[in-house]
This record gives C-alpha cells, structure tokens and sequence, in this order.
C-alpha cells in the first residue's frame, strides 16, 4: 500500500498509508493531517494543497493549470513545490515525503 510522510515545519510527522488513486491532498484530509486545506476540493483552483516533495521522486510534468496555480502559493514556490490535489498514490509514487509549507501549518 502506498505510504506518504507529511513533515510539519515545526518537526512533527505524520505518516499514513492509502489506497492506489488517492491524492496526497485527500490523503490528508481523509486522514486528519493539519497543514493541508484543499479549499477547492482537488479541482486546482486554491492552491491551499501546496506542498514540498522531498527527495528525488519521479514525478510527472507539472501541468499548465497546475503551474500556474504554483504561482499563488502563499509561501514561495520553490523547484520541489506541488500541489498535492494532482499528485496520486499508485500512479506517480509508493512511498513519498513531503514538507508543508509554514503559512499551512
């Protein structure tokens, strides 16, 4: 089953495992983690599923509409930055850990 590890900025981490098709936003909804809204639902309109992908994982391309979603993060946007509403256990990962950005905590 695949695994994600959220990393809160104050050290704490939560770890969960989740069903193939499930994103690292409503994994963590599903899951009570702290540090991930999802205002929009998954549907790539807020921005509030922001995180940081740790590691080298081989993520797909980020899309046009995710890109510029990537641009209204209110913490900054750096090279590992996602949205975690188009990021899918199964699919682009089994095992991954992200950082959640300061102003989500």
């Amino acid at each position: 089953m695949p695994k994600i590890t959220y990393h809160h900025a104050g050290g704490a981490t939560d770890t969960v495992e989740v069903p193939e098709g499930t994103s690292i936003m409503r994994a963590a909804l599903s899951n009570s983690v702290s540090g991930i809204i999802g205002e929009c639902g998954g549907q790539t309109m807020c921005a509030t599923c922001h995180v940081y992908v740790r590691g080298d994982v081989d993520l797909p391309e980020i899309s046009e509409e995710e890109d510029e979603m990537l641009d209204c993060t209110a913490d900054d946007r750096l090279n590992n930055s996602r949205l975690g509403c188009r990021v899918v256990a199964g699919r682009d990962f089994g095992e991954i850990e992200v950082d959640l950005p300061q102003s989500q905590n």
